[in-house]
């Protein structure tokens, strides 16, 4: 559980965010039509990312509840069962083949399996996901921490980002629309990051991201990469996809997610 002041914090930057936005909301239709006020708001979505960093304490911890409070039932969303054959392949043999693989930047490169991945350092926590479709739901997960993995790894000097790339393409006949997600070093050796392979004491559900899915609590869930197949760790998000850090970056979404 983060402390009150952790929390007050957070409620704090929230409530200025909010502010400002609505202080914008009457003339934004005009506002959109310029030429300046988009790069506005590029400044702004920085500023929310700077000013956090600035204001919320490093290892400050997202909510966590008791389990009275689980769900009765955590949706899937998005992709509910990515529909490549390699994919297909791996889950109809309960993930026996799969393998992690983690590279770019690192010392030690590694293909870990499922388990070897559970024999990593690992974190239990009952969290909410809020997701930008409008719902929320509260599950109790258990995974790796991605901490522990990125030591194992021995990240060099230079990382400053950690990527993820997922077994799903979002659209059927693109192949270079594979999804993929980034976070910064920062979030990465957060100790509620973890990559989940349990939701609620048992194997994690396809719908859910099975075998290997991404939890990174401070953020909202579309950050939250499922069916991760590779991690790697770059200097540099620019030359990677659309180069916007995500696929729904790409799309025109925030890369970073979080207050």
């Amino acid at each position: 559980m983060s402390s009150d002041k952790g929390f007050s914090r957070r409620d704090l930057l929230a409530r200025l965010i909010a502010g400002a936005s609505a202080l914008a909301l009457g003339g934004c239709e005009k506002l959109s039509e310029s030429n300046w006020f988009p790069g506005v708001l590029g400044l702004g979505t920085k500023a929310t990312y700077r000013v956090q960093r600035l204001i919320v304490a490093r290892k400050a911890m997202a909510q966590e509840f008791p389990p009275r409070d689980l769900s009765p039932e955590f949706r899937g969303n998005g992709t509910l069962s990515p529909n490549s054959p390699a994919y297909l392949e791996l889950a109809s043999k309960g993930f026996a083949d799969y393998r992690l693989e983690v590279g770019g930047l690192v010392e030690r490169p590694v293909r870990l399996s499922l388990a070897q991945i559970r024999q990593l350092p690992s974190r239990t926590q009952i969290t909410r996901h809020d997701c930008v479709e409008g719902w929320s739901a509260i599950g109790k997960w258990k995974g790796a921490r991605l901490s522990a993995l990125l030591e194992k790894v021995q990240i060099k000097p230079d990382a400053r980002y950690v990527v993820f790339f997922c077994a799903d393409a979002m659209e059927d006949d693109d192949p270079g629309s594979l999804y993929y997600e980034s976070i910064d070093l920062e979030d990465a050796f957060h100790p509620q990051t973890i990559l989940a392979y349990e939701l609620d004491d048992e194997p994690l559900p396809i719908k859910n991201g099975a075998p290997l899915r991404l939890r990174v609590e401070r953020q909202l869930g579309y950050k939250m990469a499922k069916y991760v197949m590779r991690i790697e760790v770059v200097d540099d998000l620019s030359r990677i996809a659309g180069g916007k850090g995500g696929y729904w970056e790409d799309q025109g979404y925030e890369w970073y997610a979080g207050i």
